[in-house]
């Protein structure tokens, strides 16, 4: 089997779940056009948690964990089912320790973007969290540890935000802050170049990584995902955009 191709989604607000835009519209695009998964292991800024954890539940849950939205969102159940066999290859991958833990399903930085590319839900989905306490190096590590799923049909799926400022949002502003577009573009530039330690190294930016965020949660899972590539995988960029003055919708397909 040739390796599955990866994401990098910007997620940006919940509602993309149930609304028509441009960037809905590429994700449902993707899910049409890439090579149908046998799994998707999705590793999202909303499972940021002491230590890495993952689910090997049969049956995840739905989890609505955002609060004061239209009810329409909440009636929203991604019914995937789960991959277990594949959650236990996946720790014994990892070299660090890792939790399973259950207490936690498919969060909406899994289904708001799963629902728009694959909305059957027959695909198996786990998670794998985001340790709030490794460094940047580490994130990228597991990610390279990662590598052999993709030999076995699996798509990785990063989901986050590159700059993800909630402080600085705007609610009317349909772009992005200067600074929140330089940061965007320094992230882009480096991918593109092959320079992912750059990436790892995000302060190298200047200034505008001192705004860019201020918890790492959203920018963490693209180190996965980069850790993952190889060196003559096929990068390209979707969704590239700022939104709300300080919101990064950047996407990256490596094929």
């Amino acid at each position: 089997m040739s390796k599955m191709p990866m994401l990098f989604v910007g997620h940006g607000s919940p509602m993309n779940a149930i609304e028509d835009n441009v960037f809905t519209q590429t994700w449902t695009r993707l899910g049409c056009e890439l090579p149908r998964p046998e799994a998707i292991l999705s590793i999202s800024a909303h499972w940021y948690t002491e230590g890495t954890r993952i689910n090997d539940d049969p049956q995840p849950q739905t989890i609505y964990d955002m609060y004061g939205f239209p009810k329409e969102l909440y009636e929203i159940v991604y019914g995937a089912p789960g991959a277990p066999q594949l959650a236990h290859r996946t720790s014994d991958l990892i070299s660090c320790e890792v939790q399973v833990d259950n207490t936690w399903g498919l969060d909406h930085g899994t289904w708001s973007v799963l629902h728009r590319m694959y909305p059957e839900a027959d695909i198996p989905v786990y998670q794998l969290s985001v340790d709030r306490y490794a460094p940047p190096a580490v994130h990228l590590r597991i990610g390279r540890e990662l590598r052999p799923l993709r030999n076995r049909g699996v798509l990785i799926l990063g989901s986050g935000n590159i700059v993800h400022n909630l402080s600085k949002v705007r609610w009317d502003m349909a772009g992005g802050y200067p600074w929140a577009d330089a940061f965007d573009s320094y992230i882009k530039e480096s991918i593109l170049d092959g320079r992912y330690e750059d990436v790892v190294q995000y302060e190298r930016a200047g200034s505008s990584a001192e705004l860019a965020f201020y918890m790492p949660d959203h920018f963490y899972p693209l180190l996965y995902v980069l850790g993952a590539a190889w060196e003559d995988d096929h990068v390209s960029v979707f969704n590239e955009a700022c939104v709300m003055g300080s919101v990064s919708m950047t996407g990256y397909l490596f094929e």
